[in-house]
């Protein structure tokens, strides 16, 4: 009896989204920030009355951004703890096993909001998983345009050798081969580690005028250093899932500055537009005393604000089929002064790509 009766209560009063999410290890900071985002948006819904009347439970667990716990732990929230939907999981690699262990599609589960570009999870089209950003090769081709604007035609690529990195270096490639360029020279590194020492190297060596990195905080922080006092390299950008702050704290303002960071959601730190304006509230209100704003809150925030847009559309009582539906009909969904276009044959909710440096008290300038 005990066992059944847990199973019904799940869904009576309740909705339940889980979120797996790196909370420890390299990428703890973004796991943190993610988790963040989305919680002070399902905490404002829950305070006005919740959807069609149910509050939502949001369930986060702790992946260490390992690829199998990642595959693991999704198992336990849909299983376990009844998840209707899931939102938020970071990496390439992370979210590629998931697919390949078909782990969404025989739970019949929506993933809104993955933090990551990568084309694999975007090309062939995948139904389960609704991105709110722009992909990584979106990015590369900004990152591209940008460099050639000002007039630097030898550029390197810095990545991290696993699905993410080999994503981001093959879109700077296709960037670059559209416009009759190649990359100069490139140098990887292992991930859960910040040991470039061989990546700097290499790309010393082959001396580019800019380096695209395809890294996160602790690999970005520690080649951009090292590779400024190798070479005579004039720009580094990265793409967008670093958080300058951190990079800022690891390195200090003054190695940080001038990094270019390429990003795919409204600029959050100025309420000029609605969505930054109800996110800055939310902020206030939910998150702990003395939390700052970043890009990756705010992008969880956009993702939450369209997960419960898809809820009220799937109704009073929620399937995950229904959920999915609910999504996928969201053909114009402005979320405040930001656009997001889904359908039943399109997953990827936008292509908003803007460059972004880091200035010289260490914030983030348009």
């Amino acid at each position: 009896m005990g066992a059944s009766f847990a199973i019904c209560a799940f869904s009576a009063d309740e909705i339940v989204i889980g979120q797996v999410a790196p909370l420890s290890g390299v990428l703890a900071d973004t796991g943190k920030d993610m988790v963040l985002g989305a919680k002070v948006y399902f905490e404002s819904v829950n305070d006005k009355g919740g959807v069609h009347g149910k509050m939502i439970r949001h369930v986060v667990k702790d992946d260490g951004y390992k690829v199998d716990e990642t595959v693991r732990l999704t198992r336990e929230v849909i299983e376990k703890d009844g998840a209707v939907a899931l939102i938020g999981f970071a990496g390439t690699g992370n979210v590629g096993e998931l697919l390949k262990q078909k782990v969404l599609e025989k739970a019949n589960i929506a993933l809104v909001a993955p933090y990551t570009g990568g084309e694999i999870l975007r090309t062939p089209f995948n139904p389960y998983i609704f991105h709110i950003r722009a992909g990584y090769a979106d990015e590369a081709e900004g990152i591209v345009d940008q460099l050639l604007l000002l007039n630097m035609k030898r550029i390197g690529v810095m990545y991290q050798d696993d699905p993410f990195g080999k994503a981001g270096l093959a879109g700077v490639e296709a960037a670059l081969k559209k416009r009759g360029l190649e990359v100069v020279g490139t140098g990887a590194y292992e991930k859960n580690t910040d040991n470039v020492d061989a990546a700097v190297q290499a790309i010393a060596k082959a001396n580019p005028q800019a380096v695209v990195m395809i890294s996160v905080n602790k690999s970005t922080a520690a080649f951009s250093k090292q590779i400024r006092a190798a070479s005579t390299v004039a720009q580094l950008v990265n793409i967008s899932v670093v958080n300058p702050k951190e990079i800022v704290r690891i390195i200090g303002p003054e190695n940080a500055r001038g990094i270019g960071i390429a990003q795919v959601m409204p600029y959050p730190y100025s309420p000029t537009l609605a969505i930054v304006k109800e996110y800055q509230q939310a902020m206030k209100k939910y998150a702990p005393p003395g939390t700052e704003m970043s890009y990756t809150s705010f992008e969880e925030f956009v993702g939450a604000k369209v997960l419960v847009e898809g809820l009220r559309k799937a109704g009073p009582n929620p399937s995950r089929e229904k959920v999915i539906r609910g999504l996928e009909s969201l053909s114009a969904y402005d979320v405040g002064g930001f656009t997001l276009h889904f359908s039943p044959n399109n997953r990827v909710g936008s292509r908003f790509v803007e460059i972004t440096v880091i200035g010289k008290d260490g914030r983030l300038l348009r």
